[in-house]
């Protein structure tokens, strides 16, 4: 994710000027064709509804920690739930914490105890999950963050047209670098033999792109969106295509010793950020405006990316394992996931639902 320091620095090569216009949502985007255009369908198929009271912590209030990227859009339903009253609803006193580390070292945090829970990309974590951490993924928020760029007259029009290119990347275990290698092989190309990869700052990329060090590069929101408009590049593809209209790529995940010892605080603060998630769908422009505590950029920039978003998506139950089963298989594409996993097994290991009643 793109720390503060580096969307300062993109905001002021903006002037802070991104046109509301040239943010609108993704479905009507100009340049993506319309089989990758986002199936609004797919909003709101998992809502806690009018069950959600029923799902706060019972007995004395549970103080909990959860850590989360500030500066990443995709956490917004950590800020929204704290402002507005949320985990306390839910009958939680959560601190929550800015975590700059690695992927490995928050899920490393939330398995000693140092944190009981997070939220982070699907495709970066599962890897580690892989590995063994004692944290289980028990709901997902949303989908629709990631995006492929190139110049507007260049070679790469389509993800098939990587093959031979170089593709520019934060890092090699990027989750955008990985969705777009699952979808370059799923289009025949080989993501390791035929596609070149060099790693630049994210607010670099297009930087890299208009000076051909590159010709095209992966990279999430807000920094995707921010340079895709303040340099009018074209939009190739993102993680709203096809069957990912309606699959997340970000998760909630809660260490496996609080969900084994108090259930109940696992489950509300589960559905306390699921909740979150509904509320920003009926509110995308104040969550901007929450979020905006965090971030140097326009609130009108930020809302446009929350339109474009899917955060009515966001399944805690079998529908989110199918998921991430989907996830695993995938990942074997890009030789991320070794290719004898099998993934079912570790899907279990990985996953609880916690909102469901526990069997007798």
């Amino acid at each position: 994710m793109l720390g503060r320091r580096g969307i300062l620095r993109v905001a002021g090569l903006a002037g802070m000027a991104l046109p509301v216009g040239a943010m609108a949502p993704l479905p009507r985007r100009a340049g993506l064709p319309e089989e990758v255009l986002f199936d609004e369908s797919a909003i709101c198929r998992t809502s806690l509804g009018s069950n959600a009271a029923s799902l706060a912590a019972p007995g004395p209030r549970r103080k909990l920690k959860l850590s989360f990227n500030a500066n990443a859009i995709c956490t917004v339903g950590v800020p929204v739930a704290k402002e507005k009253g949320i985990f306390e609803r839910h009958n939680l006193d959560v601190d929550v914490t800015n975590f700059g580390g690695s992927t490995d070292q928050l899920l490393e945090a939330i398995a000693t105890g140092k944190a009981d829970a997070g939220v982070g990309m699907a495709l970066r974590w599962l890897k580690p999950l892989e590995q063994g951490f004692d944290v289980r993924i028990t709901g997902a928020t949303h989908g629709g963050c990631m995006r492929l760029f190139a110049l507007k007259d260049g070679s790469v029009r389509t993800v098939a047209d990587l093959k031979g290119k170089t593709l520019g990347v934060t890092d090699m275990a990027a989750p955008d670098k990985n969705f777009f290698g699952i979808l370059a092989a799923k289009a025949g190309v080989d993501p390791e033999k035929d596609i070149a990869y060099r790693v630049f700052p994210g607010d670099l990329l297009a930087e890299a792109l208009k000076r051909g060090e590159v010709q095209a590069f992966a990279l999430g929101d807000p920094l995707a969106s921010i340079l895709r408009d303040r340099d009018g590049l074209l939009e190739v593809s993102n993680n709203l295509v096809g069957e990912y209209a309606s699959r997340s790529c970000c998760v909630i995940g809660i260490r496996g010793s609080l969900i084994r010892d108090d259930r109940p605080a696992a489950r509300a603060l589960t559905a306390a950020l699921i909740e979150a998630q509904d509320w920003i769908v009926a509110n995308p422009d104040e969550a901007a405006a929450i979020f905006a505590a965090n971030s140097p950029l326009p609130k009108a920039a930020l809302a446009a990316m929350l339109h474009s978003h899917t955060h009515g998506h966001h399944p805690a139950n079998q529908t989110l394992r199918d998921e991430l089963v989907a996830y695993l298989e995938e990942l074997k594409l890009v030789r991320v996931i070794r290719a004898n996993t099998n993934t079912q097994r570790l899907a279990d290991r990985i996953f609880t639902d916690v909102l469901s009643p526990v069997p007798a």
